[in-house]
C-alpha cells in the first residue's frame, strides 16, 4: 500500500464520541492510517442518534491515534465564524503538530441553518467559503489581520496560539468550478465517492486550477470519503444501508434540506437499486477492495473509509485483513 493512505472516515452522527475514540484506536490496530472526522450539529436521520462537536473529539482521537486527523469537513461561513475555525485548527496543529488538517466546505442547511440566518443559493455559499479560506489564510500568518469584505468583517486581531506551520487546508469540492478554485486556492482537495467518470472530472479540474497558480497537481493530497457497507451477509449490508444511511441512495442534492425528520420521511422512498453506482454494497471483502482499487487508480493517495453499519468491530477486522494489505498504488 505504498504511497496509498487508507483512513477511517469517523461517522460522529451514528457513534458517541466514547465510541468514537474506541474505533479510532482499534482503527489503527488494523493499519487505518487516520481520522477524518464529521462536522455535523444534527444526523442525517434520527435512527443514526448522534452528532457531537468534531472539535473536541479529534481532540481526543488525536491523544489516542497516532495517524493524520482533520475535520471532513467543516463550515467555516455560517454556524462558525472563520475565525473561530482558524483559531480551533491553529490550536489543534500546535497541540499534534505535523499531525492535522484543515478541511472545508461550503455548508448544508442541515447543520447551518441553526442559527437562524438567511439560507443562500449554492455559489453565494461557495462565494463565502472562498471569503473565508481568505480570512482563515491571513490569520494563520500569526500577523493582526483586518478584514472587511462581501460577507466577512474582521477588526484588528491575530491569532495568539500558532502551530510552528499552519495545518494545509483541503477544500470539499464537486462541481467544475470549485474544484478549478480548489485547485488554484487550496493546498488539497477532498471529494466523496462517485462514478470514476465524475471523479477524473473532479481532478481534471482541479489539476487545471493548480498548474494555473504554480502548483504541481500530482504532488498536491486529493481526498476521497468513500460510503460502504460491508456485513457477513449481502442481506444485512443491505439491511445496515437502507436503516442507517438511506441518504446514500438519495439521487439528488441534500444541501437545503433542514431536518434529520424531513430526510427520514424521504428516506421510506429508497429502494436497493437507488444505491447502484452510489455505494457497494457487499459482503465480498474482494468486491469492496476492487472498488476502492478503481480510486487509487484514478489519482486519489488517500481515502477515508466509512462502513455504514454499525459493526465496526467485525468491519475492522475484515478490511484490516483482507483489503488494505491487498491495495497498491
Amino acid at each position: 500500500m505504498s504511497d496509498v493512505q487508507i483512513g477511517l472516515a469517523a461517522a460522529l452522527e451514528q457513534f458517541s464520541p466514547r465510541e468514537s475514540i474506541e474505533l479510532a484506536t482499534l482503527a489503527e490496530q488494523h493499519g487505518f492510517s487516520g481520522q477524518m472526522a464529521a462536522d455535523h450539529f444534527q444526523p442525517w436521520v434520527p435512527q443514526q442518534g448522534e452528532a457531537s462537536f468534531v472539535w473536541s473529539v479529534l481532540a481526543s482521537l488525536a491523544e489516542n491515534t497516532t495517524g493524520d486527523l482533520g475535520p471532513g469537513v467543516t463550515c467555516p461561513s455560517f454556524r462558525l465564524h472563520p475565525a473561530m475555525v482558524a483559531q480551533a485548527a491553529a490550536t489543534l496543529e500546535a497541540t499534534y503538530p505535523g499531525r492535522t488538517w484543515l478541511g472545508i466546505g461550503s455548508g448544508e442547511a442541515l447543520n447551518e441553518h441553526i442559527i437562524g440566518g438567511y439560507w443562500p443559493e449554492a455559489p453565494e455559499r461557495v462565494r463565502r467559503m472562498f471569503e473565508a479560506l481568505e480570512i482563515i489564510r491571513k490569520l494563520f500568518t500569526g500577523k493582526d489581520v483586518k478584514h472587511s469584505g462581501e460577507f466577512f468583517k474582521l477588526h484588528t486581531t491575530r491569532l495568539w496560539t500558532l502551530p510552528g506551520t499552519p495545518p494545509p487546508v483541503y477544500i470539499a469540492s464537486a462541481g467544475p468550478y470549485t474544484s478549478r478554485k480548489t485547485g488554484e486556492l487550496a493546498d488539497g482537495l477532498i471529494t466523496p465517492g462517485a462514478s470514476i467518470e465524475k471523479l477524473q472530472g473532479i481532478l481534471d479540474n482541479f489539476g487545471q486550477g493548480a498548474k494555473q497558480a504554480g502548483k504541481d497537481p500530482d504532488a498536491m493530497p486529493k481526498l476521497l470519503q468513500v460510503h460502504l457497507s460491508w456485513a457477513p451477509t449481502d442481506e444485512e449490508a443491505l439491511a445496515n444501508a437502507m436503516d442507517q444511511w438511506p441518504n446514500g441512495g438519495m439521487k439528488f442534492p441534500k444541501a437545503d434540506v433542514r431536518s434529520p425528520f424531513d430526510f427520514a420521511q424521504m428516506a421510506k422512498l429508497v429502494r436497493e437499486e437507488d444505491f447502484e453506482g452510489r455505494m457497494v454494497i457487499s459482503a465480498d471483502p474482494d468486491v469492496h477492495r476492487a472498488s476502492l482499487q478503481r480510486y487509487v487508480d484514478a489519482g486519489f493517495n488517500r481515502i477515508y473509509i466509512h462502513n455504514v453499519g454499525r459493526n465496526q468491530k467485525e468491519f475492522l477486522q475484515v478490511f484490516g485483513s483482507d483489503v488494505l494489505p491487498k491495495l497498491h498504488a
